[in-house]
């Protein structure tokens, strides 16, 4: 064999294994699958999205995951692909039903407030959607021994309201959330690791936090609460991109937050991927 042939194959080789490596590493080259998940419940459709990367292998952790009050959209998905990674199954979530799909803040609003005036309803549905996420691991690699939730603004609330109902979960994160409740004495029944991260400077949810305090210092497991100096409402929503206003996109706090998110799912959830 020549010198220039052996110089070839070598170079060739190197390739596929650069190739091979990067698939991997890279999420350019994820193979990220975007399955719909539907279910029904109280003669209700819910139209959901499961989302993973099959080009790694081995299972991984679950994640229940409720975006904010705007509910499944494609703003919703590209942010559920960007935390599943090669880390997480995440199942997002439709709490509103099919038929409900709010294509502005007016809208969004009239759909949660059904919702947030009846929290037995809203613990239900989220109990419903944990339980297809069970369901999803006979045809996705979720490990159902490490499973959580976490929620952005109404998800926030969304997901603490299934921390709360006492779901056998091993981690709850809340992203700049509602933190009020219909019922503090459910706190007592808590299973899972509870991480709540907000705004110091959100003018919306910082005036519940004592009640909150006192209500996350009755449930036995352990919980932390997170505020993010300087950071406002929305602060991982990149659309939230109104100058100076009080619902707003920040990258250092979205990137702290998500860092804290790995770490407490690495912690609670045993042998999660860092």
């Amino acid at each position: 064999m020549s010198d220039k042939m052996r110089f070839l194959r070598l170079a060739c080789s190197f390739c596929l294994a650069s190739a091979l490596w990067l698939a991997g590493q890279d999420p350019a080259f994820a193979r990220m699958v975007t399955r719909p998940v539907s279910w029904t419940q109280d003669g209700v459709r819910f139209d959901s999205v499961l989302v993973y990367d099959d080009s790694v292998s081995g299972h991984r952790p679950g994640l229940v995951m409720v975006p904010n009050w705007h509910g499944v959209n494609a703003i919703a998905i590209d942010k559920a692909r960007m935390i599943a990674g090669h880390r997480y199954v995440i199942l997002l979530t439709d709490v509103y039903g099919a038929s409900v799909r709010p294509a502005d803040d007016a809208q969004a609003q009239a759909a949660v407030k059904p919702l947030m005036a009846d929290r037995a309803l809203l613990r239900g549905r989220m109990a419903r959607a944990l339980a297809e996420l069970r369901a999803q691991a006979a045809s996705a690699p979720i490990d159902l021994s490490r499973l959580a939730a976490i929620g952005f603004c109404f998800g926030g609330t969304a997901v603490l309201d299934l921390a709360r109902s006492g779901a056998d979960l091993g981690a709850v994160v809340s992203f700049h959330g509602d933190l009020a409740t219909d019922d503090p004495a459910l706190a007592r029944g808590i299973r899972a690791s509870v991480l709540v991260m907000n705004g110091a400077d959100d003018q919306w949810t910082m005036p519940d936090v004592p009640a909150f305090l006192r209500e996350m210092g009755q449930t036995p497991t352990a919980w932390q609460f997170v505020a993010i100096g300087h950071a406002v409402h929305c602060f991982t929503e990149t659309e939230a991109t109104t100058p100076n206003g009080p619902c707003r996109y920040d990258a250092g706090a979205a990137e702290q937050s998500y860092a804290l998110m790995r770490g407490w799912l690495a912690t609670h959830l045993a042998g999660a991927p860092r």
